[in-house]
């Protein structure tokens, strides 16, 4: 039976897929177009909320599904209907077609932050904070973690949510995430070119290389599953760094000018992707995800994905 990957032609979709090819693992990739999903994989392009495009996803079975599929954050908030279907009902659905065509499999769920809300409690973020989502897509992703949970719980599936942070470098061009500026911050820097960042240079985020966040969902294919808090859910470990220092390292790794940077904040961005407080993941931890070790190694990564294309 095939590993299943949603959102496969996706950022960060093609590097689990694409690895998951280099382990020798049979591998179906499922995105809205092929393009963009590894050679190699068994392609499905069209509507994840389709039942003929998940059967014929799921007409060989399911060892185990990674849903990376999403409306994100701007585009949920802009288009809740939208969000509702891909990022509820779809994968409602999604579950349903797993647990019955695998036998008990593992499901790995990519979250995210969001479920927190915003303003984040400004003494810190760990494995009590309570769930606060304000944005639909929060409060969405925050409804799937209980239904994983609930499947698991029920012995149907092997459940395992986790929270991303921020990815970095994603692809330029429009991408529908409102923190999209930290991705455009290394595109411009690179380039050489001038840059507006619309928090302050004090602004904190918590950010998580690509290559750092491929490890740990392909981390969560493989590990223990006993090692899983009861809620079935861990936020990632995140390097917190503020929008400066994470300016200053790109300038100093691209080799040009910080001074390229000028900061212009919205109230608005900085309030919900700018003020992350210290964040601790002692479940994470001792599930055995990672962060990517210090800001300098972040960076490296993340342009090192970008130069690859």
């Amino acid at each position: 039976m095939a590993i299943i990957v949603t959102g496969a032609g996706g950022f960060v979709g093609r590097q689990i897929v694409q690895r998951l090819l280099d382990a020798g693992q049979s591998v179906v990739g499922m995105d809205t177009v092929a393009t963009g999903i590894p050679t190699g994989a068994r392609a499905v392009a069209g509507d994840v909320c389709l039942p003929a495009v998940r059967a014929q996803a799921f007409r060989d079975g399911c060892a185990a599904l990674v849903h990376l599929a999403t409306v994100p954050g701007g585009a949920a908030e802009a288009d809740p209907a939208a969000s509702r279907r891909v990022n509820i009902d779809a994968m409602y659905d999604l579950l349903d077609d797993a647990k019955a065509a695998g036998n008990r499999p593992r499901i790995v769920y990519a979250s995210s932050i969001a479920v927190f809300g915003d303003p984040l409690p400004a003494a810190g973020v760990d494995d009590r904070t309570p769930l606060a989502p304000r944005m639909v897509y929060g409060g969405h992703k925050a409804m799937m973690e209980i239904a994983v949970a609930m499947m698991h719980n029920r012995g149907e599936i092997e459940g395992i949510s986790v929270r991303l942070p921020g990815i970095l470098a994603r692809p330029k061009g429009p991408s529908g995430m409102k923190s999209a500026f930290m991705s455009d911050l290394f595109h411009a820097l690179r380039a050489g070119e001038a840059f507006i960042c619309p928090v302050s240079t004090g602004a904190t985020i918590w950010a998580q290389s690509v290559s750092r966040c491929a490890d740990n969902l392909l981390h969560a294919l493989t590990m223990d599953a006993a090692r899983m808090p009861a809620t079935r859910v861990v936020t990632l470990p995140a390097q917190r760094i503020t929008m400066g220092d994470l300016a200053a390292e790109i300038a100093r790794q691209c080799s040009v000018s910080p001074d390229l940077v000028t900061y212009q904040p919205n109230a608005a961005l900085e309030a919900a992707f700018g003020a992350n407080p210290p964040l601790a993941t002692p479940a994470a931890d001792h599930a055995g995800f990672a962060h990517d070790g210090d800001p300098a190694t972040l960076v490296a990564q993340a342009l090192s994905v970008i130069a690859a294309g």
